[in-house]
């Protein structure tokens, strides 16, 4: 196959053709909550040669007046079958083929390859020996490393999974008197507020409160859970449900009773809520690639691996430079963005 096209026709459709999408990232419903916020969405319809049809979204949004960059989250996702020794040559197959239906004001496309590998030398060396024109962006934009529950277990295989100090804090929740509630999106307010004091506390990013407000509104599968005991709010975490996967999105805890493991139970009712519902997967969403104490986000490692499951990686942000002039200018700003973002975050950690 190597000397044969990878693709063997590629065409606009209508965003609905995305609706078969294995990730909630390539969806209908995603591309339409991101073109509330500045972006807008494109769809596709390859078909890869001899393998069958798939559905590839992207999104377009402005980098600076008079240009643009194009992002495919979490795609291309391949049909099933295609060989694993030419996914990077299809990659800049696609890319190439892509730049004829997307702005001429274009500098880069950046796609985050949806499948797994076992460790991040996998796509540079690939890259490097294929000799593509893929840059490894700066900054990756979706998590490429993540902790997988197999749900098809039954509640005690699970729990035996996780370590026992987890299990323990599950426990201690429910015997101090914790509350799990699902009080829907009339508590989103309730929540962001417990977000901002999260943020305040640990140094993270988050978006504006219309966000979250219009996820939920467009979203019919997002579920809230609120943690309480009594009238005190201890924490949150919203979790998308989608086919035979649930993906925990947003988490935020209070200041007060941290040692009532609030957080612990919250997991696990979403576990339990998510493998009645017939999800065969629960995703955490995001780990540091490796168990690092110095890494400024280890304390979440440690957290979400905790719970057991099976560590997951994926190759993270590449870019194919359009403009390759303004694309280095452009990268060199994001690198020089993510080393004071990397700084602020380590110091903080430090204190």
């Amino acid at each position: 196959m190597n000397n044969l096209t990878f693709i063997r026709k590629i065409e606009k459709a209508d965003l609905s053709v995305c609706e078969s999408a294995d990730s909630f990232l390539q969806s209908p419903l995603w591309a339409e909550f991101k073109s509330r916020f500045g972006w807008k969405a494109f769809a596709f319809l390859v078909d890869w040669n001899g393998f069958g049809q798939r559905s590839v979204m992207v999104l377009c949004r402005r980098l600076a007046p008079g240009f643009s960059f194009a992002y495919i989250p979490w795609g291309p996702e391949l049909p099933a079958g295609f060989p694993e020794a030419d996914r990077f040559n299809a990659l800049r197959e696609l890319a190439s083929e892509l730049r004829q239906f997307l702005p001429r004001i274009t500098v880069f496309i950046r796609c985050d390859p949806p499948w797994f590998i076992d460790d991040a030398r996998y796509m540079q060396d690939g890259a490097e020996a294929s000799g593509l024109p893929f840059r490894r962006a700066a900054a990756d934009i979706q998590p490429p490393d993540t902790v997988h529950i197999d749900l098809s277990l039954s509640d005690d295989e699970i729990l035996l999974g996780m370590k026992q100090k987890w299990r323990y804090n599950i426990g201690l929740a429910e015997k101090r008197g914790v509350i799990i509630s699902e009080p829907g999106s009339q508590s989103l307010e309730l929540f962001y507020r417990l977000l901002e004091e999260t943020a305040r506390r640990d140094g993270i990013a988050i978006h504006n409160f219309a966000y979250y407000r219009t996820l939920f509104e467009l979203c019919n599968y997002m579920r809230l859970y609120i943690a309480r005991l009594e009238e005190d709010v201890l924490a949150a975490i919203i979790v998308l449900y989608r086919g035979t996967q649930a993906t925990y999105l947003y988490g935020a805890s209070s200041n007060i009773k941290r040692n009532l493991m609030a957080p612990y139970a919250l997991q696990w009712k979403a576990m339990q809520d998510a493998k009645a519902q017939g999800c065969l997967v629960y995703d955490l969403f995001g780990i540091p690639p490796t168990e690092d104490p110095n890494h400024p986000m280890a304390g979440l490692y440690r957290f979400k691996t905790g719970f057991g499951g099976i560590i997951i990686h994926r190759p993270g942000s590449w870019d194919y430079p359009c403009k390759p002039v303004l694309y280095g200018l452009f990268t060199a700003a994001e690198k020089f963005r993510k080393k004071l973002r990397d700084r602020r975050k380590q110091l903080r950690g430090n204190r």
